[in-house]
C-alpha cells in the first residue's frame, strides 16, 4: 500500500510529521538550555552550586517519566490511531511549556516555584514519551519498503533541530533585551513563544489522515484489545523489546545526550565560556552535522541498520576523554603571561548585604583581553564581616570568549560529536519500527526507545556533573558514565542484534 502513495504525499507526512515533533523538541529542550538562569529563579540566592544540581534534576525528571508516557499515549496509539493520539501529546507539551514561562520566582512564592515547574516538567516528560513513537511510526507506515531508514531519518533531524531552535531563540532574545534583562524575565519569551509554534503545529496535524497500515487494520478489525498485554506478555515481542533497549537505544541515548546537551554544559560551567560563545560554537556544529542524519539513514537501507549504529558508539567511547581535554587545556588561562595581554580594564567592585547579616559580599571584575583576540573576566569574591575582617575568596576566570581559530577548532570537536549522533540516531526509527508488528508497534517501540533514549541518556548532564563535583574527581569523571553505558550497549548489540532488514512491516 504505501509503495503506491505518490512522493509529493509521503513528503507532506513528513513535512507535518516532522513540525510538530521539532516543536516538542524546542519545547522539551529550551529547559536544558537555560538551566543556569532557571536555577538562579528557581531556588534561594545563597544556593550556590546546588542550584544547578538541583535545576538539572528538574530537568532529569522529564526525562525518567518519557517511559510511562510512551506507555500511556502509545497504548492509545495502538488502540485509537497514530493522527489523535499525537495531536493530545502536542497539546499537553505545548501547554506546559507556556505555562512554566509563566511561574513566578522563587523570591515571590518560595519553594512552590520548583514545585509547580517540576510539575510541569513531568507533564512534558509524559507527552514526549507518546510523540515520538507515534510520529516516526506514522511516517514508516508511509514509507516505501526500500527508503524507510531514508524517510524516518526525517524525523530523526527534529530532535536536533528542537536544540538549534531553541539554542537560537534563546540567543536572539538574549542580545536583543541584553544580559542583564534575559536573566531577570526574558528568560520567559522563548517559554512563551512555543504556544504560537503548537497553534500552527496542530492546524497542520488536523489536515493529517490516519496512516494507511493502521487504517487496514482497523477496518479489518484487527485493531490490538490490550496492546500493553500482548507487547509484553509475548515472550518473542519481549524479547525484541529488551534487545532493542539494551542492545541499542540505551547506547544510542547516552551518546546523544553526550554530544549535544553535556558538551554544552561542560563549555559553560566547566569551561567557563562566555554564554553565546557556547551556544554559537554549538549552533554551527548542528548546522553542519544536521544533514548527517538523512545520510546515515539513507545508507542502512542499503547496508542495514546495526553496525552503523555500532560504529557511533565505538567512536564516542574511543574519543569522549580526549575531545573533553582539549576543551579543558583550550580554556585554561590561569597561566597567562603578562606580555600576552592587550588590556585590563580597571576593576569594578561591587558590594551586596548578606540576607539577616550584618556581613556583605564584594565582588571584584576584572575584564582582561590578550592579544590573540581572547578575553575572559577575573573574579573574586570576597565576603566583608564585621567581626571577622575581609575573607577572601577564590579567583574564578570566567565570560571566556575564545580566539578565531579556537573558535572553529571547538565547532570542529563539537561537529564529530553531534556526526556520531547522526550515526547511532539516524537509522534507528526505521531499525525500531521494524522489529515490532503493526497492531502493537506504537507501544512497543515507544517504551525502549524512551527508556534508552529519555531515562539512560536523558540522565547524563545530571549524573555526569554529579559525579564531576564528587570529592577527588577531576572534570572528565562524568565521562565514564556516558562511556561505561555506551561501551555495554555495543557489547550487546554486537552479539545479538541482527543486520538484515525486515522489508515487510504490515504485518
Amino acid at each position: 500500500m504505501s509503495d503506491n502513495l505518490p512522493r509529493n504525499n509521503i513528503f507532506k507526512v513528513i513535512g507535518a510529521s516532522s513540525l510538530g515533533t521539532l516543536i516538542e523538541w524546542y519545547d522539551f529542550y529550551i529547559f536544558g538550555s537555560l538551566a543556569v538562569i532557571i536555577g538562579h529563579q528557581l531556588f534561594p540566592e545563597d544556593a550556590g552550586a546546588s542550584a544547578l544540581i538541583n535545576t538539572l534534576a528538574i530537568f532529569a525528571a522529564g526525562f525518567i517519566v518519557r517511559p510511562f508516557g510512551a506507555l500511556v499515549f502509545g497504548r492509545l496509539g495502538d488502540l485509537i490511531g497514530r493522527k489523535y493520539t499525537f495531536l493530545l501529546t502536542l497539546v499537553l507539551m505545548g501547554g506546559s511549556t507556556f505555562f512554566i514561562g509563566l511561574i513566578p520566582s522563587y523570591k515571590s512564592i518560595g519553594y512552590a516555584a520548583p514545585i509547580l515547574v517540576l510539575i510541569l516538567r513531568l507533564i512534558q516528560g509524559l507527552a514526549l514519551g507518546g510523540e515520538y513513537g507515534g510520529a516516526a511510526t506514522y511516517v514508516a507506515e508511509h514509507a516505501p519498503k526500500n527508503k524507510r531508514g531514508f524517510f524516518t531519518s526525517w524525523i530523526q533531524t527534529t530532535a536536533t533541530l528542537g536544540l538549534f531552535l531553541s539554542l537560537g531563540i534563546i540567543v536572539i532574545t538574549k542580545n536583543i533585551l541584553g544580559a542583564e534583562t534575559f536573566g531577570d524575565w526574558g528568560w520567559r519569551i522563548p517559554f512563551l513563544l512555543s504556544i504560537v509554534l503548537v497553534v500552527v503545529s496542530i492546524y497542520i496535524r488536523m489536515k493529517m489522515h490516519e496512516s494507511p497500515m493502521f487504517s487496514k487494520l482497523k477496518a479489518e478489525g484487527n485493531v490490538s484489545k490490550n496492546p500493553l498485554k500482548e507487547s509484553f506478555n509475548n515472550k518473542a515481542n519481549f524479547k525484541m523489546v529488551l534487545l532493542a533497549l539494551f542492545g541499542a537505544t540505551m547506547g544510542q541515548g547516552v551518546i546523544w545526550y553526550t554530544g549535544q546537551f553535556y558538551a554544552q554544559s561542560f563549555l559553560e560551567n566547566t569551561c567557563k565560556l562566555d554564554f553565546n560563545d557556547s551556544r554559537y560554537i554549538l549552533l554551527w556544529g548542528i548546522a553542519f552535522a544536521t544533514p548527517f542524519f538523512v545520510v546515515f539513514g539513507a545508507w542502512s537501507d542499503k547496508v542495514g541498520r546495526k553496525w552503523i549504529m555500532l560504529s557511533g558508539m565505538l567512536l564516542g567511547i574511543l574519543f569522549y576523554r580526549p575531545i573533553y581535554q582539549m576543551f579543558l587545556d583550550d580554556t585554561d588561562y590561569t597561566k597567562v603571561e603578562q606580555t600576552d595581554i592587550l588590556s585590563a580594564n580597571p576593576a569594578q567592585v561591587t558590594s551586596l548585604l548578606i540576607a539577616n547579616s550584618t556581613d556583605s559580599l564584594r565582588t571584584i571584575s576584572t575584564k582582561v583581553m590578550l592579544k590573540n583576540g581572547a578575553s575572559f573576566n577575573r573574579v573574586q569574591i570576597d565576603t566583608v564581616s564585621q567581626t571577622k575582617g575581609i575573607l577572601s575568596g577564590k579567583e574564578v576566570i570566567k565570560d571566556k570568549v575564545l580566539p578565531t581559530p579556537v573558535f572553529w577548532k571547538f565547532v570542529g570537536l563539537i561537529f564529530f560529536q553531534i556526526l556520531l549522533v547522526t550515526m547511532v540516531y539516524g537509522p534507528i526509527a526505521a531499525f525500531l519500527v521494524e522489529l515490532f508488528p503493526t497492531k502493537i508497534r506504537y507501544t512497543s517501540m515507544s517504551l525502549p526507545y524512551h527508556i534508552g533514549n529519555g531515562v539512560f541518556g536523558g540522565l547524563v548532564p545530571f549524573i555526569a556533573t554529579l559525579i564531576a563535583s564528587f570529592s577527588g574527581s577531576t572534570p572528565l569523571s562524568g565521562l565514564w558514565y556516558p562511556i561505561g553505558i555506551a561501551a555495554l550497549s555495543l557489547v550487546i548489540g554486537t552479539i545479538y542484534l541482527s543486520n538484515k532488514r525486515d522489508e515487510n512491516i504490515n504485518d
